[in-house]
């Protein structure tokens, strides 16, 4: 689980224009879900959603994949790179926190296969 924080910048609105680009498909690539409480990514491969709020001119946002636990990274990358793609301006510092429980990715579990003889 990967959580961050997005500071806005004084009077810039900018949970209020990400969810009016994203309600009328400016944002392509990301939609609302949950009444607008989740976030998600069109390409089914970006697995999981992020959970976000906004208070006081901080956006808090928590990217979850529970199918993939690992690959959280894919949807936060997507979404910081569109951030400072497109609203860049509106944006005073993003802070990023990385779960403790990362589980390794790759590793294999049980008994390697013998090669067969020829």
């Amino acid at each position: 689980m990967i959580r961050f924080q997005i500071v806005e910048r004084t009077g810039a609105h900018l949970y209020r224009q990400l969810i009016e680009a994203m309600r009328s498909g400016d944002l392509r690539t990301f939609y609302l879900t949950g009444r607008g409480r989740k976030v998600s990514h069109v390409n089914p491969t970006y697995a999981g959603w992020m959970n976000w709020s906004h208070t006081d001119g901080v956006i808090t946002c928590e990217v979850i994949s529970p199918r993939k636990p690992g690959s959280e990274w894919r949807l936060f990358s997507a979404f910081v790179g569109r951030l400072a793609d497109r609203f860049a301006e509106m944006i005073h510092c993003v802070n990023v926190q990385f779960s403790d429980s990362i589980p390794a990715t790759g590793a294999r579990t049980g008994r390697k296969r013998a090669r067969r003889k020829r």
